[in-house]
């Protein structure tokens, strides 16, 4: 069986700056895998290469046994990827219903079955209320919901998630976590980039930490557990700064 994504030396430079460097990542099908990695690290620009958003500089991907940089495996592969994006990219001048029914023709789903998705989705993410409103007036947090839901929509093998709780409320992350667990559970794929630590380690079972474009570690949860917390493993990798830990040097000194 192919993995649900492999990498090997995936690398993309912008003029002389390298944001990603040679990573090589392997996700197996039925994984929920958070990578990690401090902004800026490269976690986003990843994404983008392997989604078909960006050429890489060099390297190779596989996506669902696809290689995204070949036109006739490219249309194959979106087609059986959902993806939550950094910059959301909604349309933002159509209703919740405009717009989901819009990703469903272009999937070609029918009617029916496209009708009944998107009832469920719109209230199982509390977004049946607003959905005549257009998305230009949502909040932030539901624009993401929508995103999710928008992604969701033609059940595909394999999800990426661009920082998918960013915003959103607790319920909403609750509801959100219980989908992707169920997600996963059934099969499919999640790939989660997060600067929600305990999030991450609540609901992945594998991870990796990008560190100035270099994938620097990729473990199991079950490995990482006998050394302690993610974020402690995590701190540990990314290397904390010391003088942002001593505290602001006026906030030290005596008051009146």
């Amino acid at each position: 069986m192919d993995l649900a994504l492999e990498t090997t030396d995936l690398s993309r430079s912008f003029g002389t700056f390298r944001a990603v460097d040679g990573v090589g990542v392997r996700v197996e099908p039925g994984s929920f895998y958070g990578f990690l990695g401090p902004n800026g690290a490269g976690k986003s620009t990843t994404i983008k290469m392997l989604t078909g958003l960006l050429a890489p500089t060099s390297g190779r991907m596989r996506v669902l046994g696809l290689d995204p940089c070949l036109p006739e495996q490219a249309l194959e592969m979106k087609r059986r990827i959902g993806v939550v994006p950094e910059d959301l990219a909604l349309l933002e001048n159509l209703t919740a219903r405009e717009y989901l029914t819009f990703v469903g023709r272009m999937h070609s789903m029918a009617a029916g079955l496209l009708s009944e998705r998107i009832d469920e989705l719109l209230a199982l993410l509390s977004l049946e209320g607003d959905e005549a409103k257009l998305t230009l007036e949502y909040s932030h947090g539901m624009k993401k919901k929508l995103a999710l839901a928008a992604a969701l929509l033609p059940d595909p093998d394999l999800l990426f998630l661009d920082e998918p709780f960013e915003g959103v409320d607790a319920v909403a992350s609750r509801t959100i976590r219980r989908i992707l667990t169920a997600f996963v559970e059934r099969g499919s794929t999640v790939f989660l980039t997060s600067h929600v630590l305990e999030i991450v380690e609540r609901v992945c079972d594998q991870v990796g930490i990008i560190v100035g474009g270099k994938l620097v570690e990729q473990t199991s949860l079950a490995e990482l557990g006998g050394g302690g917390s993610l974020e402690h493993r995590f701190l540990e990798v990314v290397g904390s700064d010391g003088a942002a830990a001593e505290g602001l040097s006026w906030l030290a000194e005596d008051g009146p």
